[in-house]
């Protein structure tokens, strides 16, 4: 396994730490584009045809809104040394996200122990959520990770 200086390792994480990113506003044209190429139902790619959906505008997909987390959650954890995700449970998309919605990802650390396979690494839990400038959890899941131990 490669070392990282500077890095935070399985030791360093305890259950309760968190951290919080800064903010990012959604782009509506960065949002379309994404859906047209990856996403193309048309409550996320037509403005016009989503003002008869549910949404009365289009929203972001729920894999944009996820990307967005994951864009935003490295700036906190950027830091960990992470070998891998294995798991995302209980994930869900609890508010759509619109155009001029302002994000902010959030990790807490829930659980932790010893990998049983590798004693090079250990095995944290984290409860991921974004929100957007309401408060509103727009994402969240609960994480599965390999991290590396400090040897």
């Amino acid at each position: 396994m490669m070392r990282h200086s500077g890095k935070k390792y399985f030791e360093d994480i305890s259950i309760g730490d968190c951290a919080e990113s800064g903010e990012q506003t959604v782009d509506r044209e960065e949002m379309l584009e994404f859906a047209r190429r990856y996403d193309p139902q048309y409550f996320h790619t037509d403005p016009e045809a989503a003002k008869a959906s549910v949404f009365g505008e289009v929203v972001a997909s729920g894999l944009f809104t996820a990307v967005l987390w994951r864009r935003l959650d490295h700036e906190i954890s950027g830091d960990i040394a992470w070998i891998c995700g294995v798991a995302w449970k209980d994930t869900r998309w609890p508010k759509a996200v619109r155009a001029g919605d302002r994000l902010r990802a959030k990790w807490a650390c829930v659980e932790k122990r010893e990998s049983s396979s590798d004693p090079r690494r250990g095995v944290i839990e984290m409860d991921y959520r974004l929100t957007n400038q309401d408060g509103d959890t727009v994402f969240s899941c609960r994480s599965v990770n390999l991290i590396e131990r400090r040897r």
